[in-house]
């Protein structure tokens, strides 16, 4: 079932989004200018307004692929650029003080956790409780073929029809080999 990991995951990317437009996207702007990213005050809104209406996009179901790509794009590169230097860890303890536990900037876990589960929506669909399977967009998007019928093939296997095309004789009568109709078509043609 999609539906759990489409609302975390939604989730997490509106609340992300919404604090940084509740901070103002320059601050994020500053951040992108410092890692060398281009045209750091148009990224950061775009970035800004990817995640909440991505976010709200995945939670929803809507246009599941669409909006995971970009977000996964997003996610690599706070990985490589930011997190890595960190470790793998998302919770980087460094000290003890009296009034609790200090903590150093996060590593690249929940980047990957994120991404994980924005390919696991790619790769099973937005699930049944979603715009995308309401609407019949995920059916359109996953096509599968009829179920199977064997009498339909019983039929078909009687009348010498395969799919579009006339199954040779030897297919129509298991006891003909194609040895036999080739010297029996032989003769036919020497006897004309």
């Amino acid at each position: 079932m999609q539906l759990p990991i489409r609302l975390v995951i939604g989730f997490g990317f509106m609340a992300h989004g919404f604090a940084k437009l509740g901070r103002g996207p320059a601050g994020f702007a500053r951040l992108l200018q410092h890692i060398g990213v281009p045209a750091p005050l148009v990224t950061a809104w775009v970035a800004t307004f990817l995640e909440i209406a991505g976010g709200a996009a995945i939670m929803a179901g809507a246009f599941v692929t669409y909006v995971s790509i970009p977000l996964i794009v997003m996610m690599a590169v706070a990985m490589f650029t930011i997190h890595a230097r960190y470790g793998f860890s998302a919770i980087n303890t460094i000290g003890l003080t009296a009034d609790g536990p200090q903590f150093g900037p996060p590593g690249y876990e929940v980047n990957l956790l994120y991404i994980a589960g924005l390919l696991a929506i790619i790769i099973g669909g937005p699930g049944a409780l979603s715009v995308e399977a309401s609407t019949g967009f995920d059916r359109l998007r996953h096509r599968r073929e009829p179920p199977h019928d064997p009498h339909h093939d019983r039929a078909d296997a009687r009348s010498g029809h395969v799919g579009n095309q006339i199954a040779h004789p030897a297919v129509m009568d298991p006891r003909r080999s194609l040895a036999d109709l080739d010297e029996k078509s032989h003769h036919k043609r020497r006897d004309k």
